[in-house]
């Protein structure tokens, strides 16, 4: 008989050529192989479509491979799903909470659901609320949660029968960094108790986290270990160019297109590049004769290696913006002012006396935690919510009074896919070309040209609701841009997509920016964070920091943390905040 320790050590899941295809597509999954451990977190790393909730349903026996096999806690998917599904935990991509039922209910269904004896959920319900801290809002409709919260609660009805497997599905999807942290600790803490975690995610930031990391890209397993070996096939070839002078997009999109740079953004006030092996950091001077900008060797990130791995980002070129006219008047004036916007929703304060402005060209970020009020904040800014106190004006129209005519300045670009899904390519854009006024040969010569740059010519006649997510982006960028608007409001624009359609999409933000298109952008990415030239942290209503990148971090600094990262900052700002009010 083995012993505990040769048990443990087993694999919890061996993957064998495992391939599974939908219809005649190309394979979902592509003669996948692995093993998967307990006591340890294993990340299934990628892109939407890259086939992460394939692999984990194929774990769980709801669905079977095509070709391959797939044991779990050593028993084959085909033979026994009863028993591995006894045995795991597992919370799907959108978790199926009911929304009109309560916390405890949510508890109570599910633990109907799972047998959990009667006698021993008293003792359980005590121990999840706890781990999960939600024991304060038992009584609270799940509707009405945070996503950070509505995730807790996921969790903890996946753990209400203790599994060998627990297998999370992107739960990290639209939850802020703190909630974000909160989870990470909540599974640390399983896998002291050897549990095995497998946490799905398109964040690659979180791959690092991992203790293995599965990387899948288009069904095919690009890497398989610990994420430390991936982010060290880049290692001393990223570098950082502080000191940059002037119009750092500019100089960023003409770094991309010289030889031997693989990928670069802008990072607070700098800008970071990945060099090909062996190339030092181009030059970069400057057009008044001040010093160039100073390059040092930065530590890597996972996604600094993905990229390389991919061959590298599109380039600096974008056609949208070497098209779109350019707004140069008043340059110093505020496009977007918000003059003590407050919202309430009976007696909750959503929103309360924020105030900034936003100069011509300037890329303004949102940030907050779920159900701080920045989407409140964001959909007052765009007509989209009426203000119950203080004023709001997008180029020069008061939002209470000129609501319309604001809208027909500004491109908005929904968090949620907001086109029509059962309309064609060519029929979406048609629909808003009429939205927003466009008619005759305007409208015609609008939507020949999205339908060029955004290479829509292959599939214009395919439905919305079929296209790949990045795809779904691009289509939702070119109906918000097709009337050459001069504020764009972007709220979540690239979750979920793969690196090079972000890099590809904040080429082209950077190109309009730089014809003087004001940006107002929400995200719970904090690289994307840093590519603003200035931000506003929401926190339970209110505004708690205003300035740039570097500023917020600057004021984060200390000797225990000499060099903050965004998310450090957030999270600090927010915990400051916190112990403010307690005080």
């Amino acid at each position: 008989m083995p012993t505990p320790t040769e048990i443990d050590a087993a694999p919890f899941v061996r993957l064998s050529a495992v391939t599974k295809r939908f219809g005649a597509a190309s394979p979902a999954l592509d003669a996948i192989e692995g093993v998967i451990l307990g006591g340890r977190i294993t990340g299934l790393v990628g892109p939407d479509g890259a086939g992460k909730t394939t692999l984990i349903r194929l774990m769980t026996g709801l669905m079977l491979a095509d070709e391959g096999t797939v044991e779990v806690l050593g028993y084959d998917t085909r033979r026994d799903p009863a028993a591995i599904q006894a045995a795991i935990g597992y919370m799907p991509q959108r978790f199926g909470l009911y929304e009109d039922l309560t916390v405890q209910e949510n508890l109570d269904l599910y633990a109907d659901l799972r047998g959990l004896p009667k006698t021993e959920r008293g003792r359980t319900f005590a121990e999840l609320l706890e781990f999960t801290d939600l024991a304060r809002f038992t009584g609270r409709l799940a509707g009405k949660l945070s996503g950070g919260m509505k995730q807790k609660l996921g969790l903890a009805c996946a753990l209400l029968r203790k599994p060998r497997l627990l297998l999370l599905d992107e739960p990290g999807v639209g939850v802020d960094p703190i909630s974000r942290r909160d989870l990470w600790k909540m599974v640390e803490n399983l896998t002291a108790e050897g549990i095995g975690v497998v946490w799905s995610t398109a964040y690659l930031e979180e791959a690092e986290a991992c203790d293995h990391v599965f990387l899948l890209n288009q069904g095919r397993l690009l890497f398989s270990g610990p994420p430390q070996e991936m982010t060290g096939r880049v290692d001393d070839r990223v570098f950082r160019l502080s000191g940059v002078d002037g119009r750092r997009r500019d100089r960023l999109a003409r770094l991309l297109d010289q030889d031997g740079v693989i990928d670069g953004v802008i990072q607070g006030e700098a800008i970071r590049l990945v060099m090909k092996p062996g190339l030092p950091p181009p030059t970069l001077g400057t057009d008044d004769g001040a010093p160039p900008a100073r390059a040092s060797v930065t530590p890597p990130r996972f996604e600094d290696a993905f990229v390389d791995m991919l061959g590298g980002g599109p380039g600096g070129r974008s056609r949208l913006a070497e098209t779109q006219r350019a707004f140069t008047e008043e340059a110093g004036r505020p496009v977007i002012e918000a003059r003590g916007l407050t919202k309430r929703f009976g007696d909750f304060t959503a929103a309360d006396s924020i105030t900034f402005d936003i100069p011509r060209g300037e890329i303004f970020g949102l940030l907050g935690p779920n159900g701080a009020g920045k989407s409140t904040t964001f959909k007052m800014l765009c007509g989209l919510l009426k203000p119950s106190a203080g004023e709001g004006r997008v180029a020069g129209f008061d939002l209470r009074r000129d609501a319309a005519e604001a809208r027909n300045r500004l491109g908005y670009m929904a968090q949620k896919f907001s086109l029509y899904g059962d309309l064609n390519v060519i029929q979406n854009l048609n629909f808003f070309a009429g939205v927003y006024g466009l008619s005759g040969a305007r409208k015609r010569e609008r939507i020949d040209l999205m339908t060029e740059i955004f290479d829509f010519r292959s599939i214009h006649d395919i439905s919305a609701k079929d296209l790949p997510l990045g795809l779904k982006q691009r289509l939702a960028l070119a109906s918000a841009v097709l009337h050459e608007p001069e504020v764009l409001f972007l709220d979540e624009p690239t979750s979920g997509v793969d690196p090079i359609t972000r890099r590809e999409f904040w080429t082209h933000i950077n190109g309009l920016v730089e014809k003087g298109v004001t940006v107002l952008v929400t995200t719970h990415f904090m690289d994307e964070a840093e590519y603003c030239d200035r931000i506003s942290l929401i926190y339970r209503g209110r505004s708690i920091a205003l300035g740039s990148p570097d500023e917020m971090k600057a004021r984060v600094a200390s000797n225990n943390l000499p060099d903050p990262t965004m998310e450090d900052a957030f999270v600090a700002l927010v915990q400051d905040s916190e112990a403010k009010e307690a005080a």
